[in-house]
């Protein structure tokens, strides 16, 4: 808060200072250096008649021989507002004249570029006390900055780039001043100590943790009760998993109603698929209308657990469904996942509208369904419920499939056909539309993300054709993302793979691996998981907190190093490095590891407790010391028929490792026999006796 007192004086007297009418600039031949780039977002401002540059050595050098501010502007692919400012200020040639004149203007993919916007998202917090995209900040020469916001109109942005200009030129030691003074902030955010007490994990403090969590939960729709809600596919694993391993059925109702509702809601593509970024209200109604390969990619593996638990034919539609989006909209021949969908696309009037491809009006319903229509509104809520704004509705169910049969005296055979039907219609209908913009770069996080996505939907519905996308992603990312130094790129495009790795490259990757093994029993897997964890700590590890950097120490410095470790839409990278370094502890019986898993959590657990949706991946953590943690080892002929036998059971508190010959591995040495296939069911290095059949390692497990 001191900070923005401080940032509101500084701008009051800039205020006083400013000459007032800005005067225009002279005709100005721009350079825009964009077009030479591969990011969708950066393309898309490459004929602005701004003097965009990207983010690179070369620019950041320029700033400093110039001695000019830098005017860093982050956005993405998808972002609606993103697109509205370029529209009313970035394509505009006055603004364009102010940004050419006084500053190095620089564009920013914060997919791409996820370190630049960590650092300047935490500034802008420090300074006005939120942040979104898109993110506009100005900089000092040095990359320290000075101020920062979100969207502007075109009037309030003009005028705050005279105030800053006109203050650099006159009084700059004023700017030096708060830069300063900024950055001790900036360093202060995401800084982890060591926690020097004991490690001690245990169950009452989860549950007081879900005490005090369960406050803010809504009863009537699920997920939080505030607007707008994200779907936080974390949270629910770890709320699913805790409801499960301690009979706690308000609380798994509560899950239960949650995915309920967002596969009931607007935010799913009842039409093509694929679940939206967030709804902007508390029904799960009206979304947010991009589609973000990240999202899609945990809601699969949130619905897969989640089905074989409760064998919901709901949730078997959302997987396939979704992954039937994945499979047509969002992959290449490479077999490399795209990032987005924009929430934008061209309306009949061909101008950008968010939602235009996804909404419907009651005459095209009418015409298109013909006699059916009455029953598809029942379904689909074509009346005030499903109603959003001009005339448009959004699809959103209130009622189940029995519900719907009994009162329309149908059976489920003619409603799945009914469906089909619509579905198939509405398909064609959609596609004469003008599709929303794709983002095609890949991302070897995200990618990451989805073939663990299409891995856990393999070993929940064992349809061959997931593993079969999942495997030829994950040997894209051998082939094509990692280097031959064991390193990792952070995005691929048109052939090209850039951008050294950040940690969430890692830690994602080596997750989605050990899921691959534990599906294929394929030790290639586990061997890379395991080399890529080494790499982590050769060139991301801090020495002082026990954490991981989230930036390589090859990479260029900027104001700071963060450590990111809170868990966000998609889980904080130090989190799922955790996780992974407890897994791999006990495939390879490596107590660094272990010790390296159990300290990171402890040094979390102080904050966990105040803001538990930001802590749950740590959280499912925590629940692998307070609960018994089996390694289950399958060795022999028929280890892989054993395998899929087992995957029909929930098994969250478990690690598989099997072999269907002799191997050293240490969970499965000298445990190999051609006569017979056992499994071993082990706790904290300690077997029961070896069985033949599941169902009997099932009762060991439950026991």
């Amino acid at each position: 808060m001191k900070y923005k007192i401080y940032f509101n004086l500084l701008l009051s007297i800039a205020l006083i200072s400013c000459k007032g009418e800005h005067q225009a600039n002279m005709e100005h031949k721009y350079t825009n250096a964009l077009i030479n780039e591969t990011s969708p977002y950066l393309l898309q401002h490459a004929h602005n008649p701004v003097d965009w540059h990207p983010w690179n050595n070369e620019t950041l050098e320029k700033a400093k021989t110039e001695n000019k501010l830098m005017l860093i502007s982050i956005g993405y692919a998808a972002c609606h507002w993103c697109h509205v400012m370029e529209h009313e200020s970035f394509e505009d040639s006055l603004v364009a004249q102010v940004m050419n004149k006084n500053f190095i203007n620089i564009k920013v993919d914060r997919e791409e570029r996820p370190d630049v916007d960590q650092v300047y998202m935490n500034a802008v917090q420090l300074m006005t006390g939120s942040g979104g995209w898109p993110l506009n900040v100005i900089a000092l020469p040095d990359g320290r900055p000075v101020w920062g916001g979100t969207y502007f109109k075109k009037e309030q942005w003009i005028k705050i780039l005279d105030q800053i200009s006109t203050l650099y030129e006159e009084e700059p030691e004023k700017l030096y001043e708060y830069a300063e003074k900024l950055a001790k902030g900036i360093k202060s955010i995401d800084v982890v100590q060591l926690n020097s007490e004991a490690p001690s994990f245990d169950k009452a403090y989860i549950e007081t943790t879900i005490e005090n969590w369960s406050e803010k939960f809504d009863y009537s729709f699920g997920g939080p009760n505030r607007a707008p809600k994200f779907m936080m596919p974390n949270n629910y694993h770890f709320l699913l998993r805790y409801a499960h391993q301690n009979n706690d059925t308000a609380l798994m109702d509560y899950v239960d109603l949650t995915l309920t509702k967002m596969a009931f809601g607007g935010i799913f593509d009842h039409v093509g698929g694929g679940f939206s970024r967030y709804s902007v209200d508390t029904k799960w109604h009206v979304p947010h209308f991009e589609k973000m390969l990240y999202d899609n990619a945990q809601l699969v593996s949130l619905y897969a657990d989640a089905y074989l638990l409760t064998n919901k034919a709901l949730y078997k539609d959302v997987i396939e469904e979704t992954l039937e989006f994945i499979a047509t909209e969002m992959t290449n021949e490479e077999g490399a996942f795209y990032s987005s969908l924009d929430a934008d696309s061209n309306n009949a009037k061909g101008e950008l509208e968010e939602g235009a491809f996804y909404v419907w009006t009651r005459e095209e319903l009418e015409t298109v369904l013909k006699e059916d229509f009455q029953l598809f509104s029942d379904y689909y809520s074509i009346n005030d419920y499903g109603l959003w704004e001009h005339g448009n509705y959004v699809l959103i169910r209130q009622i189940d499939d029995s519900t719907l049969i009994e009162k329309h005296n149908l059976d489920a055979v003619q409603l799945k056909e009914k469906k089909e039907l619509w579905e198939a219609k509405l398909n064609d209908l959609r596609n004469n539309r003008d599709k929303p913009r794709l983002d095609d770069k890949s991302l070897t996080s995200w990618n990451a993300l989805m073939i663990k996505g299409y891995t856990d939907a393999y070993r929940v519905l064992n349809r061959k054709e997931y593993l079969v996308s999942a495997l030829k992603n994950a040997n894209f990312i051998l082939q094509k993302q990692l280097r031959p130094d064991g390193g990792l790129y952070h995005t691929y495009k048109d052939g090209k793979s850039t951008i050294n790795g950040y940690l969430e490259d890692y830690a994602a990757t080596i997750a989605a691996f050990l899921s691959l093994y534990e599906s294929t029993l394929d030790r290639k897997w586990l061997d890379a998981s395991r080399d890529l964890a080494n790499y982590t700590f050769d060139h991301f590890f801090d020495q002082k907190s026990r954490m991981f950097f989230f930036t390589s120490d090859d990479d260029p410095s900027l104001v700071t190093r963060s450590i990111e470790y809170r868990d966000n839409v998609i889980p904080g990278s130090n989190s799922i490095m955790a996780k992974n370094l407890f897994r791999l502890a006990h495939y390879f019986d490596n107590a660094y590891f272990a010790n390296a898993a159990e300290i990171m959590l402890n040094n979390v657990k102080p904050e966990m407790q105040t803001y538990p949706s930001g802590f749950s991946n740590w959280l499912d953590l925590m629940l692998n010391y307070t609960n018994p943690f089996y390694e289950v080892a399958i060795v022999g002929t028929a280890a892989e028929e054993k395998i899929s036998e087992l995957n029909r059971s929930y098994l969250p508190n478990t690690l598989i490792a099997g072999s269907t010959v002799s191997s050293n591995m240490p969970l499965l040495e000298n445990r190999f026999n051609p006569e017979d296939t056992y499994i071993y069911v082990c706790v904290n290095k300690a077997c029961k006796l070896p069985v033949t059949q599941v169902d009997q390692a099932l009762k060991l497990i439950e026991k």
